[in-house]
């Protein structure tokens, strides 16, 4: 078993919003938890009582609505076949449908099975993703419930503070109870998840450095007025913003595997579509996304099969020293862009259903996966991929 997780500190007396119960006769795993309401709390325990929660979502535009972003949108599919990708920095003039498109992959998420009523949204089965009672009650042997839940989206404010990102003490139970218990905080929240900051170049460089920690190890450690807590914190960070407004610096960049660039659509005609769909959608948005039912149903399929694919897809040796050839002649610093190049290939034959990276699976996205890694001087611009296409074609002998 991973190191890491024998290593897991489990003196978490409690979760915020919820208590561990183990029943002694069944050894059965039962999580009991709190909602919170406008009439106070009520608790519910899992199996022993049906509690429906009504819910209005916010509808989303669809994806398979957006017109043009192509390069973007490659890019969120690849990180949703392959999470191990390491997530995307996206940048681009404002009111270009960043953040909308963003949030659209919220109906292309997969179902995933989770230990129920977990605020860590533990696997039960893998133990590098359980929380540290899950993992507990795992190793005891205990009959752990589950449930199929859609991947988690979860969206970091500007103003978030490390307490609110990482997790802290439970103001509520030290007063009430006197326990230290542990309030998990956006990270746990994130795990198996997505993580989207918009603005992420106006967030403070130390809360990217720590999102980035945990988006790289895949765990998040807490250690704060007497806490001490590691839980898995697996997610696909995605970032997005204006390159008016800064960059960011090229250390914190080289941490997201792809870096996407969105320019404003310039025809006329495409330009008069997106006005009317998104009119359209702001009146009626039931209606409109039926119309692309069939459409989201495609891509959702194709993403799954992909995913499922990705475990037997081979790169062959070939392609892979030629990658590492291209980073070479590029002086891209470090391993990272290597690594993330041949990743991404993987996820992009998958996704055209081939178990063989051939050519044009790097072709399309190695610009993606190097054109941030190449800026030396903070105060350059993000070259737009010309240089990266150059070398590729020059080692490959690939034109288009």
């Amino acid at each position: 078993m991973n190191s890491a997780v024998n290593s897991l500190p489990i003196k978490v007396q409690s979760l915020q919003s919820s208590k561990i119960a183990r029943n002694s006769t069944r050894g059965t795993y039962r999580l009991k938890r709190f909602v919170r309401s406008k009439h106070g709390f009520r608790t519910y325990a899992s199996g022993s009582e049906e509690v429906k929660v009504e819910e209005t979502a916010r509808p989303v535009y669809p994806f398979s609505a957006i017109i043009g972003q192509e390069e973007m949108k490659f890019a969120a599919l690849m990180n949703i076949i392959d999470p191990n990708i390491g997530g995307i920095m996206v940048m681009g003039d404002r009111g270009t449908g960043k953040s909308t498109t963003v949030r659209s992959l919220v109906d292309l998420l997969p179902l995933i099975e989770v230990v129920q009523d977990d605020p860590f949204m533990s696997s039960p089965t893998d133990p590098n993703l359980m929380s540290p009672d899950v993992l507990s009650a795992f190793r005891a042997g205990e009959n752990i419930p589950t449930t199929k839940v859609r991947i988690n989206m979860v969206d970091l404010p500007l103003g978030a503070t490390e307490d609110r990102v990482c997790g802290t003490i439970d103001i509520e139970k030290a007063l009430t109870e006197g326990t230290k218990a542990f309030e998990p905080g956006l990270l746990a929240k994130a795990n198996r998840g997505i993580l989207y900051v918009d603005e992420v170049n106006l967030l403070d460089d130390h809360l990217v450095d720590v999102l980035l920690d945990s988006a790289a190890s895949g765990w998040n450690t807490v250690e704060r007025e007497g806490i001490s807590i590691c839980h898995p914190a697996r997610f696909i960070l995605i970032g997005s913003g204006n390159p008016e407004e800064g960059e960011l610096r090229p250390q914190l960049l080289d941490r997201f595997g792809m870096h996407a660039q969105i320019k404003t659509v310039k025809l006329p005609e495409e330009r008069v579509q997106v006005v009317e769909e998104r009119t359209e959608f702001d009146s009626s948005p039931k209606e409109f996304r039926s119309k692309y039912d069939d459409k989201q149903a495609e891509v959702i399929n194709k993403v799954t099969l992909a995913r499922a694919l990705l475990p037997e897809v081979e790169v062959p040796m070939d392609i892979r020293l030629k990658i590492s050839q291209v980073c070479a002649e590029l002086d891209v610093d470090g391993l990272r862009g290597d690594l993330v190049t041949t990743r991404a290939a993987r996820a992009a034959a998958a996704f055209r259903g081939s178990k063989i990276v051939t050519d044009e699976d790097v072709y399309a996205v190695i610009t993606l996966c190097l054109r941030h890694r190449l800026r030396k001087d903070p105060m350059a611009s993000i070259d737009e991929g010309s240089r990266v296409l150059e070398v590729f074609s020059a080692v490959f002998g690939y034109e288009q």
